[in-house]
């Protein structure tokens, strides 16, 4: 096989794989997700729970780039969790997880285009909260994550035989406590109003795509004809 048919191959099993519009809306979400940290999370200093708040954590006591640490805590987070999750999941976050390191390193290039919110918590902890929930519940709608925030939490609740709802609660938890260490605990509230706006929008991006599914599902077999 010449080296150009390989190349057709190859585009041929991504586009199956991963047609061009799961390919946008992943794009899109880890658009947004990066822009809502760069412009305000980083900024206001609002953080995150999980690998999204270790990244934020990170960068603010170490000097760690994000856009170095994100992949590399995922990757470290899915190593943890392979075992439990299937190639395809693992495939689609690695996606989302380049795609969200390049799009963080895009935004460093510019001066941030929001305005400085830190005089006002409340509406930075809101505003935070949407970019978070749209950009990830565009992400987890088709079939990846944001982050190693999923692969770390199956661990959790596979060792601890815990349900996974508290797996999650436990990491963001955690992280919100070491970023006690650099930022105040009224922000720390914030950053719950932040976790809490994020969560509600994802479930409602979730059910969204669901009630689509089940209207394009019985479209089609309203019309077709009943077949004994």
């Amino acid at each position: 096989m010449s080296f150009r048919n390989r190349i057709k191959h190859w585009a041929e099993q991504m586009q199956t794989w991963l047609p061009p519009k799961r390919l946008a809306l992943f794009l899109l979400g880890t658009a947004v997700l990066s822009f809502g940290m760069y412009n305000i999370h980083r900024r206001v200093g609002i953080t995150e729970g999980g690998v999204l708040g270790m990244v934020l954590l990170l960068d603010h006591q170490l000097s760690l780039p994000p856009w170095l640490m994100t992949p590399v805590l995922d990757i470290t987070c899915y190593l943890l969790g392979l075992r439990f999750l299937g190639w395809d999941f693992i495939k689609l976050s690695a996606v989302s997880s380049l795609g969200m390191s390049a799009f963080f390193r895009l935004w460093e290039q510019f001066p941030p285009v929001l305005p400085d919110l830190s005089a006002h918590p409340l509406a930075a902890a809101l505003l935070g909260g949407a970019f978070v929930g749209v950009g990830v519940g565009l992400v987890v709608r088709q079939g990846g994550s944001s982050g190693g925030d999923d692969a770390l939490a199956l661990v959790i609740s596979k060792l601890s035989r815990c349900r996974l709802s508290r797996a999650y609660l436990v990491t963001d938890l955690s992280v919100l406590l070491l970023s006690l260490s650099y930022i105040p605990f009224r922000r720390i509230v914030y950053s719950l109003v932040t976790v809490t706006v994020s969560s509600l929008l994802i479930d409602w991006i979730q059910d969204l795509g669901s009630k689509k599914e089940q209207e394009a599902a019985a479209g089609d077999a309203g019309g077709k004809p009943f077949a004994f």
